[in-house]
């Protein structure tokens, strides 16, 4: 598998850890929280990731990334009934993903697919989903962080660490890798 496919699917990988790693921080009670009514809930936002997710990757490279089958509008209503039915939803949409990215190979990457009549290479629609995701996966993370407060684990480099943390990355040989590796 080429270098591009490999680099994208451990950024979709990361990213995907990184709603996995809120989502062990919060309860059940969490997963409706929203900031005031006209934000979304961490439910709802998950809902629209596997909604989008199952739409754009079933029969990628076949048939337009907007199923006629899709109900996008019902993907902003709450309808999980706890933490545990929303993370197998969230697993399903995600395996769906990912059995797409590992079946493709490099002469792939330029076919030309769909997304609303809209024409995308293989290549744009992943990367269009990639900012996508990673979009709302912020969001993601950022409620958690609020729903959490000051009992919130750092996802990344605790704040007053950089220095420590590039002290002990600079100390290391230079070498070919990727930043998830060591996740």
């Amino acid at each position: 598998m080429g270098s591009y496919l490999n680099s994208v699917i451990k950024e979709f990988e990361y990213y995907k850890e990184l709603g996995n790693r809120t989502f062990n921080q919060i309860e059940d009670a969490d997963i409706d929280w929203k900031f005031n009514p006209e934000s979304n809930s961490i439910s709802v936002i998950v809902k629209h990731i596997a909604g989008n997710i199952h739409s754009r990757w079933t029969n990628f490279l076949t048939e337009d990334g907007e199923k006629s089958w899709r109900n996008r509008d019902d993907e902003f209503v709450e309808s999980y009934t706890d933490k545990h039915d929303m993370i197998q939803h969230w697993e399903k949409a995600w395996s769906v993903l990912f059995e797409v990215l590992n079946s493709l190979d490099q002469n792939d990457l330029e076919k030309l697919v769909y997304i609303r009549n809209e024409g995308h290479t293989v290549t744009e629609a992943i990367n269009r989903q990639l900012a996508h995701y990673t979009f709302h996966l912020g969001q993601i993370v950022l409620i958690g962080k609020m729903i959490r407060g000051n009992k919130w684990e750092t996802l990344s480099i605790p704040r007053g660490q950089s220095n420590n943390f590039n002290r002990e990355y600079f100390s290391r040989k230079k070498g070919r890798r990727h930043f998830t590796d060591e996740l």
